[in-house]
Order: C-alpha cells, then structure tokens, then sequence
C-alpha cells in the first residue's frame, strides 16, 4: 500500500495517521483519491471520504466513506447517498 498526500499527521504514541488534501491510496490494481484518510493501524483500518473514488482498470466508484480493512483488503462502502459506479 502506498499512501501520497498534501499534508498528514502521525500519531507516535498508537501510529495511526490522518492524511487530507489531494489523497492517493494505491494497492493492487486499485487507486483510491479522496479528501482525507484516517489510518487506524491498531485496528488495521483505512478509512477514507470527503469525495471518495475507487478506480480499477475496469471501473471508477464514487461514494461518500469507505472503509478499507488492511489484512484482508477488502471495501466497505457507507454512503447516505447513491453509490456511482461507471464501468469500462
């Protein structure tokens, strides 16, 4: 996983870290831009939102919050609003 963005903040005392601004989470085969990210290594959690988007080389998804576990790589997404889904 690799994480780019403007500014962040890290946490020495648990290592969480917060990430906002121009956002990039890249792993696999997706990249993920949002506004800010909430790392949660204890919980070994990444949580992103404020303009989410999801890209693969097969889609692009737009929601509101997701939630990326860091073991099992797997998203959750939480949105109060339609999720959007473009597909190539």
């Amino acid at each position: 996983i690799f994480i780019s963005s403007d500014f962040a903040k890290y946490n020495y005392n648990n290592q969480n870290s917060q990430f906002y601004g121009n956002v990039v989470l890249n792993y696999d085969d997706k990249t993920i831009t949002c506004d800010n990210l909430d790392l949660q290594i204890n919980k070994n959690y990444a949580i992103a939102y404020n303009n989410v988007k999801v890209m693969d080389n097969k889609s692009v998804m737009k929601a509101q919050v997701i939630t990326l576990n860091l073991l099992t790589k797997d998203i959750n997404i939480n949105s109060q609003e339609k999720i959007k889904i473009y597909t190539n």
